[in-house]
């Protein structure tokens, strides 16, 4: 065999799986959902701290009053601080936050399966 037909080949059977690649995708994509997060939700007649205790053991994001925002598991929450661990981007660090600096919270609500 050529090497011009060697080339060839391989250069069918690369199109051939790219585009097997593009057929079969859209039906893997189709198979997984978004379900909702089993006890995710917001109380708005509660306060932040109320709020917080649903995610102990979870992952939130916090942004607070300064702009800054930090992204971890909720730990534990006090009457004024609360602990945040495994925060991300920046392995082996805890964050111990007060409060009173929260100004919003994000949760995951839903998530694929």
């Amino acid at each position: 065999m050529k090497r011009t037909d060697q080339i060839r080949s391989v250069a069918v059977v690369a199109v051939m799986l790219f585009a097997a690649m593009f057929a079969i995708y859209p039906a893997v994509a189709q198979a997984r959902s978004a379900v909702a997060v089993e006890g995710a939700k917001f109380e708005t007649a509660s306060s932040i701290n109320d709020n917080l205790k649903i995610y102990i053991g979870k992952e939130v994001v916090i942004h607070l009053r300064s702009g800054k925002t930090i992204q971890g598991y909720l730990k534990s929450i006090g009457d004024h601080l609360l602990h945040i661990e495994k925060l991300s981007d920046r392995d082996f660090y805890d964050a111990l936050v007060r409060i009173e600096d929260i100004t919003a919270i994000e949760a995951k609500f839903k998530e694929m399966k």
